[in-house]
């Protein structure tokens, strides 16, 4: 198995306790026909416990897989009030089905008297909600959503859904994975205090670490069938200077390589890591 076919299996089926024999299969759309379109009772088994897919909760976990996971965001998609659904968010992250990622972004008064721009006054810092494991994230992001017609046997609803949106999938998994690569990339050297995604009322970035020494890495990843070219660097750098991040080190990970450009491209302040990279985690 390739690398690449380990990360879109790995976002499919990881985190399943239960010993469950699933075939090889060349291709990620088969994988998912023949097993959650095939077995659809069988995977629905393995969602414990069983309460995840009745309400409240379901409706939760779908918003959570769908969305961009902000905590506010999910209860408004969720249809929920914020007493039934930070309770019921509360019980989840309690259960270990999510975990809360707690936002690093300053408060954007520095004083109660300070007035803000027009355009802040109704922006809300929040904290993003995540799934401990892909098929969880998997199972309420593409099949919650079609379990009716699974139940008869008609997947073609589920399919054109995957179809569409599977590289989502795998691109969530590859930040994952990427953020612990750099964090094993510094362990010999300076350790990281700090890492994971970071975002702002400016933009949303894939990984900001800090080192035991302060130095701050800001890091993009790009799971896409094409070459990473200078110019993800340079919007890279511009959103860092609109959000306001002082940035020592700049890490890009691509799936498919670097351009001859960027592969060119002074190295002090830059790093650059490939999908084979991810063979020091194994």
């Amino acid at each position: 198995m390739s690398l690449e076919q380990a990360v879109h299996a790995f976002a499919v089926l990881g985190g399943i306790e239960s010993q469950k024999v699933v075939g090889y299969f060349d291709d990620r759309f088969e994988m998912v026909e023949s097993t959650i379109v095939a077995e659809y009772e069988a995977f629905e088994l393995l969602i414990s416990p069983s309460y995840l897919l009745e309400s409240p909760y379901l409706e939760i976990l779908i918003a959570v897989a769908r969305g961009d996971g902000k905590l506010y965001s999910v209860l408004r998609k969720a249809k929920l009030s914020e007493v039934v659904g930070l309770e019921s968010v509360g019980f989840l992250c309690e259960k270990g089905v999510l975990s809360l990622e707690s936002s690093r972004q300053a408060p954007l008064k520095q004083h109660p008297k300070q007035k803000l721009k027009k355009s802040l006054r109704s922006y809300r810092i929040q904290d993003k909600l995540r799934f401990r494991y892909p098929f969880i994230r998997f199972w309420f992001g593409f099949v919650a959503p079609y379990a009716s017609e699974l139940r008869r046997g008609e997947g073609r609803g589920f399919l054109r859904y995957f179809a569409q949106h599977q590289e989502r999938l795998a691109s969530r998994v590859y930040e994952e994975l990427s953020n612990a690569l750099l964090v094993a990339h510094y362990q010999q050297t300076t350790p990281l205090v700090t890492s994971g995604s970071y975002w702002d009322h400016h933009s949303e970035f894939d990984i900001l670490a800090r080192t035991t020494e302060g130095q701050v890495i800001l890091g993009e990843c790009k799971y896409k069938d094409r070459k990473v070219c200078k110019n993800e660097l340079t919007k890279l750098k511009l959103k860092a200077q609109q959000s306001g991040i002082r940035v020592d080190t700049y890490a890009l990970f691509s799936k498919e390589g670097f351009s001859k450009e960027l592969l060119s491209h002074p190295r002090e302040g830059l790093l650059l890591f490939d999908l084979e990279g991810l063979r020091q985690l194994l």
